[in-house]
């Protein structure tokens, strides 16, 4: 079973003195298309000014950014899964799952870095960075580019096992297959679609996948998730969407 899930806008902090290469994330073979973003974004931390720099992290105050104007080839690194650090990750509680339940996360779910595009949760030299979901480095699109050039490698990864998406619905915008059949999720309170708490419950169901070694949709199916209960499935072309009730 492969996962695809959203980063978050929060990060921890520090991390190894060693910085990424070609080696550091899944699909070496396009790190240079990788390293084109990145060399962008480096570019702009370094030339722009604070006015446009506020806009490129989401933080108004110049004072609070000045630690993400540093070279971003010397900043600490560490493993994807633990730099993230927002709403989802709590839930998902990485550290306190055990050794095979991580190297679940690890191997089978793919985040899609807003300034990285997609690695994978075990991928061990994701430096600290900030940019703001959506934002444009002066006016090239990030999302556009790793959509042209990542797809066919994606589709490679996930090949003919069943995957679930758990991302936002922005990040279609990195991928989105319209040939693979797929499932994703959607939660609501009272009826209504919640969105903030929906981060949480995609961290929740994460965390229920690892603990369970879920490896296809029968067994996801029949997996308990506290607080949850299906309420609706919809099928629409190759994707089904499970509907959640929280209770």
């Amino acid at each position: 079973m492969k996962i695809l899930f959203s980063p978050s806008e929060a990060k921890t902090s520090g991390g190894r003195d060693q910085s990424f290469d070609q080696n550091s994330f899944i699909f070496p073979e396009l790190y240079n298309k990788r390293k084109e973003i990145v060399d962008k974004y480096n570019s702009m931390i370094k030339s722009e000014n604070d006015e446009k720099l506020s806009k490129l992290f989401g933080i108004k105050n110049p004072q609070k950014f000045k630690q993400y104007k540093k070279n971003i080839y010397s900043q600490p690194t560490m493993k994807t899964i633990e730099r993230y650090s927002g709403i989802a990750f709590e839930y998902l509680d990485y550290q306190t799952l055990t050794n095979s339940q991580k190297s679940y996360i690890d191997q089978n779910t793919m985040i899609f870095s807003n300034l990285f595009g997609p690695i994978l949760a075990g991928d061990q030299l994701l430096p600290e960075y900030k940019l703001k979901q959506g934002e444009k480095l002066n006016d090239f699109v990030i999302e556009k580019f790793y959509k042209e050039h990542f797809s066919t490698a994606i589709d490679n990864w996930l090949s003919d096992e069943p995957f679930l998406d758990l991302r936002a619905g922005f990040y279609n915008k990195f991928y989105k297959t319209t040939t693979k059949e797929y499932t994703t999720l959607k939660f609501l309170k009272n009826k209504k679609v919640v969105s903030h708490w929906a981060k949480a419950y995609r961290g929740l169901v994460l965390r229920a996948l690892a603990q369970n070694s879920i490896q296809n949709m029968d067994e996801f199916m029949n997996m308990e998730i506290s607080g949850l209960e299906i309420s609706e499935i919809i099928k629409i072309k190759n994707m089904r969407q499970i509907n959640f009730n929280i209770l």
